[in-house]
């Protein structure tokens, strides 16, 4: 099995949304309300007193797969208001994991969101990161998670309900 590593993405995605480029950050930065859209991830928080997006701010991200449960911590790398929002992944003991990013472009009549994730985790790493989340086919299964929660981000966007007192939006299936 080939595993796409950095600088190769190893999954990435785009949609369309009718939404300001503003608005998508606003969500896409917001790793709480970013978590509730998410297939994988299912709640984040700022760790070390931060509460909004800039570069080296972190946060927790806590992940499950059907009864697999795990958590990492994430660095902000980029923070560019209604334009890219990126961090990086690691494991406990700092190991690498990977690097998620959120491109934003402006179009007629809102944005364009790509999300695109990179494997850094080391060879050695590998045999831990499928026991601990069950996942072999990380490449597969980021494509998978990045599709859905593009759908997620573009039904919330248009249709704008309270992430927080809402439920999942429901999606269409259409992108």
């Amino acid at each position: 099995m080939r595993i796409p590593r950095f600088p190769d993405p190893a999954a990435t995605g785009t949609v369309t949304i009718g939404a300001e480029p503003d608005e998508a950050y606003r969500v896409i930065s917001d790793p709480p309300s970013m978590a509730l859209l998410a297939e994988e991830t299912h709640s984040a928080r700022w760790l070390d007193g931060a509460t909004t997006p800039a570069v080296g701010a972190r946060f927790r991200g806590y992940n499950r797969n059907g009864p697999r449960r795990w958590a990492t911590t994430c660095s902000i790398t980029d923070a560019d208001p209604g334009r890219r929002f990126a961090y990086e992944v690691t494991a406990p003991f700092n190991v690498p994991v990977s690097r998620w990013q959120y491109d934003i472009e402006p179009t007629a009549d809102g944005c364009k969101v790509t999300e695109t994730s990179w494997v850094r985790v080391p060879r050695w790493f590998i045999p831990f990161t499928i026991a601990i989340t069950g996942v072999a086919n990380r490449g597969g299964v980021n494509g998978a998670n990045i599709a859905a929660t593009l759908r997620h981000l573009k039904a919330y966007l248009e249709r704008r309900p309270n992430l927080h007192t809402d439920a999942r939006p429901v999606d269409s299936g259409t992108g």
